[in-house]
């Protein structure tokens, strides 16, 4: 088995196995055992899921970070708002990464699902003409 190392800075938040860890100095850390974790700017806090595709984001975070009964509510409503982002998107890509964003989390890989999830973000955003929120612009390139 591989370890992790990150290195965290000051006041950074994690979310470990669905616990919530801000570090009050800069450390690096060893993820030695299967986690599921985000850090930094891939955490959507529920007051930046504004858009449609944010709030996808969001659904599938949860799938992915929250406790078990939380990630079962999670898939659901990412379920639910992936349909309706695609009944009502012209755009055949997004549509496309939504399907594979969903059958990721489905398969329980919902880091690659939120990885497609940003990347519609930036699509949505574009089509929009919205600037990225103040607080996500590394969000978005997390996925690079």
């Amino acid at each position: 088995m591989s370890t992790l190392v990150l290195e965290m800075r000051q006041g950074d938040l994690m979310v470990v196995n669905g616990a919530p860890i801000r570090f009050r100095n800069r450390t690096r850390i060893e993820l030695t055992a299967k986690a599921r974790f985000l850090f930094g700017k891939q955490i959507l806090s529920p007051d930046m899921a504004t858009t449609p595709a944010r709030r996808i984001y969001f659904a599938l975070q949860t799938a992915y970070i929250g406790d078990e009964d939380e990630r079962e509510r999670g898939l659901l409503a990412a379920r639910s708002l992936i349909e309706e982002f695609q009944a009502v998107t012209t755009s055949v890509l997004a549509r496309e990464m939504l399907d594979r964003a969903l059958a990721a989390a489905e398969a329980d890989e919902c880091y690659v699902a939120l990885k497609l999830a940003r990347r519609v973000m930036r699509h949505e955003d574009a089509v929009l003409g919205l600037a990225v929120p103040p607080g996500q612009e590394l969000l978005n390139e997390a996925d690079a």
